[in-house]
């Protein structure tokens, strides 16, 4: 038996797995967490479309084989790389909150914090979804395909029926909790849970698409669906109405830049603190030779769980969305705050007094007040997906309904579930993210593009909540100081701690390691557990390859195209 990072397999079936999630393409490349919605992308480059064109034929895929992580009632971040115009664009469909929201929302009459699970289950959860603005603003201006035709494969996989495969079924085992009427009697029928082989067919999710395919996306945000979605919310105790959805809108951002030891990095944008925060931490251990030490030495994780609780003790502090709020984006990653920061790392041990600093110092503008939170947010999920096309176009999207299964509001007759979003807003108000209405709650979706002598070289991303900006980067530190291939830095057991001690970590991580950050103040979780699913495409520029990898947390797939599978038209 073999470790994976999904699940211990027989060797024959590791192999077969290894096949599935890794590839080699010239002319493109498709990486998805499932293999299903990797065919579909993989198609839609076949014949002759191109890297946004695929996104969009997945992301509507994996609303159909994926329901727990995405789907049309969530929100995303797609980042487009146009090869021709050599320019990076995030288009930013992330949720937006109704104009009945308030900063005291999440309060009970006493003041005091709803319960998380009674808060993220509710009407007032839920955000208005960005994700269908995101694809159709993306198809519009890059797109060569229309609308109607990347919803259809989506549509036959909805229509025939899909397996169900281990991860839903886990799914639906672990956090059955969240799942309202309406999507407990879809996911339960007759009371037991779908397993591992079922066939489920979901004939109201494709008459919405259906809709979609023919009204185009106006029809979700003004036309029945809009209709569905607010009558819904309004049995369950929430305040979006159809003037929210009407007035819904993206923004297409400037991406964050940073340097890691010779690599140009393009991120998230806020209201993401992802790509701020994952540039931050490189920074950080930019001033350490990594590569000196072993992959898992005590060293590495010793630097890098201080570099993660430094950046995220400030990322905590000091994100929110900058249409509502002046950020320290300048002092965040000015070099005399990353050397500030960097002094309070000491091999001794753990540092007991790590907080928020002052990169205020640093730039101009007018310092936020900062407002502690309760630390009781379970983890998040979310999907990441990622293409390249025969162009040399990139397209890399991380997109969520943020809990399992989203805030589990199914609308009637439609078969998509309701986010749960606005619960990424802080719970205590007066802060940078309390909630406003129109506002962005932040995030940390991270969908990141290095380039190296300004050419593309990797695209990455992962799902995870806090956890998404631990697995990007390291992954990267994975590929540039410990030189692994790509699959190797993705499948390299990862770690992760936000602000405070406490170490998540996963199986074949080293135990001697382990041993000595416990004896240097660090405390490790009880169990081991899966962090993020990383799904990776790797340019080579000079072999005129490229190197796709799925991570084996989930059943992924990686798929390359050659030139003599395209369609000439």
């Amino acid at each position: 038996m073999g470790y994976r990072r999904g699940k211990s397999l027989s060797r024959d079936l590791e192999k077969q797995s290894y096949d599935r999630e890794t590839a080699v393409g010239t002319k493109g490349m498709v990486v998805s967490p499932h293999w299903a919605a990797t065919d579909i992308g993989e198609k839609v480059l076949k014949e002759g479309g191109n890297a946004v064109d695929a996104a969009a034929a997945i992301q509507f895929a994996l609303n159909v084989v994926e329901p727990m992580m995405t789907g049309i009632g969530g929100s995303g971040f797609l980042m487009v790389y146009d090869n021709k115009k050599k320019d990076v664009k995030i288009y930013d469909g992330h949720t937006r909150a109704p104009k009945g929201v308030h900063p005291e929302m999440f309060l009970d009459e006493k003041g005091e914090v709803v319960d998380f699970r009674k808060r993220s289950t509710h009407g007032t959860a839920v955000g208005i979804p960005g994700i269908l603005k995101v694809m159709d603003k993306a198809i519009n201006e890059h797109g060569s395909k229309t609308l109607a035709d990347l919803i259809q494969p989506a549509i036959d996989a909805a229509e025939k029926g899909f397996k169900v495969n281990w991860v839903l079924e886990e799914a639906l085992q672990n956090f059955q909790y969240r799942l309202g009427k309406e999507a407990k009697a879809f996911y339960f029928p007759e009371g037991k849970s779908l397993k591992e082989g079922d066939t489920l067919v979901k004939e109201h999710l494709a008459k919405t698409f259906r809709i979609l395919q023919k009204e185009g996306i106006s029809a979700f945000y003004e036309g029945e669906i809009a209709e569905a979605i607010v009558s819904n919310l309004k049995e369950e105790g929430g305040i979006m109405t159809l003037e929210d959805l009407k007035n819904c809108r993206l923004t297409i951002d400037e991406p964050i830049w940073g340097d890691y030891k010779g690599y140009k990095i393009a991120s998230s944008a806020p209201p993401s603190a992802g790509g701020l925060t994952v540039i931050q931490v490189l920074k950080i251990l930019e001033t350490f030779d990594l590569s000196q030490y072993d992959a898992r030495s005590w060293e590495k994780y010793f630097l890098i769980t201080e570099a993660m609780r430094l950046a995220f003790s400030d990322k905590i502090a000091y994100s929110g969305d900058p249409e509502c709020s002046s950020l320290p984006i300048e002092g965040l990653l000015h070099d005399d705050y990353i050397a500030e920061r960097v002094r309070a790392i000491n091999f001794e041990r753990r540092n007991d007094a790590i907080d928020f600093g002052n990169p205020w110092k640093y730039q101009d503008g007018k310092p936020n007040q900062v407002i502690r939170q309760p630390d009781d947010l379970e983890k998040s999920e979310t999907t990441h997906f990622t293409v390249v096309d025969q162009w040399g176009n990139i397209a890399a999207c991380t997109s969520t309904v943020e809990h399992p299964f989203g805030s589990g509001i199914m609308v009637k007759g439609y078969g998509f579930l309701l986010n749960n979003e606005l619960t990424d807003f802080d719970a205590n108000p007066g802060g940078i993210n309390e909630a406003q209405p129109d506002k962005r709650p932040v995030s940390c979706k991270s969908p990141t593009i290095l380039f190296k002598d300004d050419k593309p070289i990797l695209t990455l991303g992962s799902p995870g909540g806090p956890t998404i900006i631990g697995s990007v980067f390291q992954t990267i530190i994975n590929i540039i100081d410990h030189k692994m291939n790509l699959k190797e830095a993705i499948e390299e057991p990862r770690i992760f701690a936000s602000a405070g001690p406490l170490i998540e970590w996963e199986p074949g991580i080293s135990m001697e390691a382990k041993g000595e950050m416990e004896s240097k103040g660090f405390e490790f979780g009880d169990k081991p557990s899966r962090i993020g699913n990383v799904q990776a495409i790797q340019i080579d520029h000079e072999k005129g390859r490229l190197y796709g990898a799925a991570d084996s947390s989930r059943e992924g797939k990686a798929a390359g195209i050659t030139e003599d599978q395209i369609k000439v038209s």
